[in-house]
């Protein structure tokens, strides 16, 4: 039997965490599911992990402090063991109930990812309004054929991860980027439901941050193994505008013209091959740092304080197992 993993950031959810846990284990256990759950607590300011102490079974992973949803998200799908990671968020708008039906969608369609597609929200008019928008730029950007990213309901299959790390708002990409690693994405509806405890976190931030992360991800599929070709390129259109510019300046003395008089062409001509020549060497530059970056280990954006495993602190030689390097634990 496949085991599986249930993976949830939570933050500030002192109102949903206990519902949300019973709610997942009698649906594995009815399921008759091989499960562990992960609560990841980000950095909470009210009772959330006092409340996910008290609870079993269940594995916390607690930071000093905010570090966002993506960190949450990667710390807890590192530190899974099961076969399949399913992702969802905490405040209990994602039906646990749609477990197994994911679980058998991916196995019956042989996928690698099944994202989850929120077709009847239950959310205010301004998230759905910024989710369409994003939804829409997403498919002219990244194009990775799903409708509804932004659904923290998600199952991977555990391979999906060997060597992914998460930065900024990049939880909701995650298709995006395994597909242009080539593992194979699907989406099914899932039920929504409105929030009944505690308040949303999506904000207007998040959405410009996510915008940004979206042109990360594009210019990653496209151009990370080769970035000396976007600036390069770019720089030898300089130049060749530069070429241009030149030439009217040349045309300009020939005629018998005083420069200083005429001095636009001969300052653009000089601007812009400063400028192509500058962007040619910064292709060269980036050229070089993906080759460092392929070669090296990366680091983590984030801190854990402190990892429990049914309410017990888990030792510290046990750390490594987790992210493969002591953690600095709270003392």
């Amino acid at each position: 039997m496949k085991k599986v993993s249930v993976v949830v950031p939570v933050y500030n959810e002192e109102g949903n965490v206990k519902e949300l846990h019973k709610e997942i284990v009698d649906t594995c256990e009815k399921a008759g599911l091989d499960y562990e759950i992960i609560f990841v607590d980000d950095g909470s300011g009210d009772k959330t992990a006092e409340i996910c102490k008290s609870l079993c079974p269940l594995k916390l992973i607690c930071f000093r402090r905010n570090f966002g949803q993506t960190a949450a998200m990667d710390a807890g799908i590192k530190a899974a063991k099961g076969d399949y990671i399913i992702t969802m968020d905490g405040d209990l708008q994602n039906d646990p109930a749609e477990i197994p039906a994911l679980i058998k969608y991916l196995e019956e369609n042989d996928l690698d990812v099944v994202s989850g597609w929120r077709k009847n929200r239950k959310d205010t008019f301004f998230k759905k309004f910024t989710s369409r928008v994003a939804n829409l730029l997403r498919s002219i950007i990244v194009k990775d054929g799903i409708h509804d990213s932004g659904c923290s309901l998600k199952i991977y299959r555990r391979e999906c991860f060997r060597g992914v790390n998460l930065y900024g708002e990049q939880h909701r990409f995650i298709p995006a980027l395994l597909k242009i690693k080539g593992f194979r994405v699907g989406e099914m509806v899932v039920n929504h439901r409105p929030r009944t405890a505690g308040v949303t976190k999506y904000n207007w931030h998040r959405a410009v941050k996510g915008f940004v992360d979206m042109i990360s991800v594009w210019f990653w599929d496209k151009y990370a193994a080769r970035p000396l070709h976007i600036f390069g390129g770019l720089g030898m259109i300089f130049m060749g505008i530069g070429g241009i510019c030149g030439i009217m300046t040349i045309r300009l003395f020939l005629m018998g013209l005083k420069l200083n008089r005429n001095i636009m062409w001969p300052v653009m001509t000089i601007f812009f091959v400063i400028i192509g020549l500058m962007m040619f060497v910064f292709g060269l530059m980036s050229e070089i740092m993906m080759k460092t970056y392929y070669g090296v280990h990366v680091d983590m954006p984030y801190n854990i304080r402190y990892i429990t495993m049914d309410g017990e602190d888990i030792t510290e030689e046990a750390l490594p197992d987790i992210k493969g390097r002591h953690l600095i634990r709270n003392q």
